[in-house]
């Protein structure tokens, strides 16, 4: 239960309006719009703002999964945007969960989601945003990239070896190198939004000691011991390195259009509210409707309607 200028009332009863206002609330401290005077460590990542219990957030995701899985309904009848949504985050940030139960309620026939590794041998022979131009969202649906090209100015930037398995020539590989491609970036997705997609990014932010604790878990429960793998403990290694990088990757892509959310992922139950909040966010600002059918179309499904009324069978 959730007490607002003095009134109480649980996520169930809300009317629609005021869970769409709630929400956008909780997000909105995350959202990162200019990134000039961004600095990572002004973000809590055990932060859970005024949503204090687990069983109140569970009740607003609930109520959000059924006003997203409408409004998804809505974009895909209407068929005039597309929505991406961009997932990065350290190893057991919580990335493949928030997908999971955000997404929970959405239709399958309307969102994609592609996990993004390591560039294979055809996307190596391409530039760095190839392989996610060509599976973007058609008008309608909902893209989910899980990691995505920020990973060329995360991963590769921490361990700048990996630009030589890209066949760049060496003129190109100059010390200007991240700059040009936060500005290949930003770009790409401004192209993006001129062209009705419309784009979230979240940076889920975990900490060094709950990702430990995570680790863990997963090597003491057998059924998450396919998750871990060795490459995980050397990444960790470079705590700090990822940590500049995240700051700087928000200081130079966060714009208006194509806000970053830094998101508090210490607590699971929490990041995810506020993942569904941007979300709805999104949504809310682009007018859905379901399209009203012309003369033409009316008149021949009244046809239709007698033609069935008529019928013996």
């Amino acid at each position: 239960m959730l007490r607002r200028g003095g009134v109480r009332y649980t996520a169930g009863t809300m009317k629609p309006r005021k869970l769409v206002k709630e929400m956008e609330g909780i997000g909105a401290p995350y959202c990162i719009t200019d990134g000039k005077k961004f600095r990572l460590k002004d973000f809590d990542p055990r932060d859970t703002s005024g949503v204090k219990s687990k069983k109140v957030a569970q009740d607003l995701l609930q109520g959000s999964s059924a006003m997203l899985a409408d409004m998804q309904e809505k974009l895909y009848a209407q068929d005039v945007w597309a929505l991406l949504l961009i997932f990065q985050g350290m190893d057991a940030a919580g990335k493949d969960g928030a997908i999971k139960h955000v997404m929970s309620g959405i239709n399958p026939q309307g969102c994609d989601v592609y996990a993004f590794k390591a560039p294979n041998n055809e996307e190596v022979q391409h530039d760095f945003l190839w392989r996610e131009h060509k599976v973007l969202p058609s008008r309608g649906k909902i893209g989910i990239f899980n990691r995505s090209y920020y990973e060329e100015v995360l991963v590769v930037r921490v361990h700048p070896q990996l630009l030589k398995a890209e066949k760049l020539a060496g003129e190109l590989v100059t010390k200007h190198i991240w700059q040009e491609r936060y500005e290949d970036i930003n770009a790409f997705e401004r192209f993006l939004t001129h062209n009705g997609v419309v784009i979230r990014k979240f940076f889920l932010h975990v900490s060094k000691e709950e990702q430990k604790k995570r680790f863990l878990e997963r090597l003491g429960d057998s059924k998450k011991n396919w998750k871990f793998s060795m490459d995980d403990i050397k990444e960790r290694k470079f705590w700090d390195d990822y940590q500049e990088a995240y700051e700087e990757m928000v200081q130079n892509t966060a714009t208006k259009r194509a806000p970053w959310y830094v998101v508090p992922a210490d607590n699971k139950w929490y990041g995810r509210l506020v993942v569904a909040s941007a979300i709805i966010e999104a949504l809310n600002g682009l007018e859905l409707a379901f399209p009203d059918v012309d003369k033409e179309k009316k008149k021949e499904l009244e046809e239709i309607r007698e033609a069935l009324l008529k019928g013996k069978d």
